[in-house]
């Protein structure tokens, strides 16, 4: 049984949320920085390859792709490859649709809804690992992304007096 509470937030995202309790941050052992994005998995299909291309070099980018987390990466992948194949298969069924019909005529719900729908839960479980999701990069502090975290006192010397226009 798990413990209760939150789970544990790595590291690099306590950081990169600018770390509002004040706490010390642990030190613990980090995991080796990948000197470039690294190749999809051979075993990933064509679709999780290209969510693989999508999303890794943004990852890698930020620091939160080392060599620890290309499984789970390739996990999102696949089950983003699953939910998508689900989705395109119940798009082509023009006979069943949602619901199909049992041998003895009662309609029921096509199981490819239930693949999609499983599929679906486990990419977001997934995506919001990697910070993937609006919520789960709401989280992280403003500087993720390329900006400086915003300042109280942003703003408070530009002005007439500062000789900036």
């Amino acid at each position: 049984m798990p413990p209760p509470g939150p789970p544990p937030i790595p590291l690099i995202v306590h950081r990169m949320r600018g770390n509002p309790s004040k706490k010390k941050l642990p030190t613990g052992p980090k995991p080796a920085l990948l000197p470039k994005c690294p190749e999809p998995p051979s075993f990933l299909s064509a679709y999780a390859c290209d969510e693989w291309w999508r999303v890794a070099p943004e990852l890698w980018a930020l620091g939160l792709l080392s060599v620890l987390d290309t499984a789970c990466l390739a996990a999102y992948c696949q089950t983003y490859s699953r939910w998508r194949e689900a989705e395109e298969a119940l798009a082509g069924d023009c006979d069943g649709g949602l619901l199909i019909k049992t041998q003895d005529g009662n309609p029921r719900r096509n199981p490819l809804v239930k693949i999609s729908a499983d599929a679906a839960a486990d990419m977001v479980r997934f995506a919001n690992e990697f910070g993937l999701t609006a919520v789960a990069r709401s989280r992280l502090a403003g500087g993720v992304y390329g900006q400086p975290p915003p300042n109280k006192f942003d703003g408070l010397l530009a002005g007439p007096n500062t000789g900036e226009k």
